[in-house]
């Protein structure tokens, strides 16, 4: 597509490149919660951590607090945070020497695990009566008419590019396997108020996307992004965005 100086217009680098910039903050209510169900304040863990979303929420309520991801690069580009020890490593193969934890999460991972050796592990690493909560965020919600155009997108026009490990997210985690006395989670999600840029740089960041540019077939976005600005309006104008929280919230010992 050209703009009205006739230079073409590209889509895939509007808002930038840097993921952490526009991924949905956790709301501070979250934090809270799991905090109060957790037997301690002591501390906890963050597995699958990336680049620290919400280890860095964690340590607001917990004296100390670890964060583990299989990324260097995740891992090299965190927040240092006084409470907060970073460390690479699999979610599989927590180090020997972890101290108990109170609260274990996995925020927006799990899906991307070996279920039976991670559990097999937070149930090493857990204090008595500790808690696992395993937290994800859904389809992005918007008012209308965006919506009904954007799920047309994200369901049909893109559906097929997203990893299989995708359906476990959009269902809620509701079909994970979950052995566990399980605690019924708090209605909770996330909002942001975002400019057409800052929508086009998050979206930009799926691997869905990635995959459609690897095969080729930018235009299936470039499409969407075209006729989606148009419903937007001006670039400029911000707009509310929300995800549901999707928990399963249970205790390990």
């Amino acid at each position: 597509m050209e703009n009205n100086s006739g230079k073409s217009i590209n889509w895939f680098e509007r808002g930038g490149d840097n993921y952490a910039r526009y991924r949905p903050d956790y709301p501070k209510e979250l934090v809270d919660y799991l905090a109060g169900l957790a037997p301690h304040r002591d501390r906890a863990l963050d597995v699958g951590c990336g680049n620290g979303q919400l280890t860095q929420r964690l340590a607001d309520a917990f004296d100390t607090v670890v964060g583990v991801d299989p990324s260097a690069s995740q891992i090299a580009n965190v927040t240092p945070h006084p409470r907060i020890h970073y460390q690479c490593g699999p979610a599989e193969m927590l180090p020997d020497n972890f101290a108990p934890f109170s609260l274990i999460t996995v925020a927006q991972a799990v899906h991307w695990f070996k279920l039976d050796d991670f559990y097999r592990e937070a149930r090493r690493v857990a204090a008595p009566d500790a808690i696992l909560a395993l937290i994800c965020y859904g389809i992005m919600e918007f008012e209308e008419p965006l919506n009904e155009r954007f799920r047309q997108f994200y369901d049909h026009e893109i559906g097929a590019w997203w990893p299989p490990e995708r359906r476990l997210v959009d269902e809620g985690y509701r079909t994970l396997d979950f052995p566990f006395d399980e605690i019924a989670p708090l209605p909770l999600q996330l909002e942001v108020e975002w400019d057409f840029n800052a929508f086009c740089g998050y979206i930009s960041t799926w691997s869905a996307v990635t995959n459609v540019r690897e095969a080729g077939k930018e235009h299936l976005v470039e499409h969407f992004f075209e006729e989606f600005q148009t419903l937007w309006g001006d670039e400029a104008k911000i707009r509310k965005i929300v995800w549901p929280v999707a928990m399963r919230i249970g205790h390990l010992k």
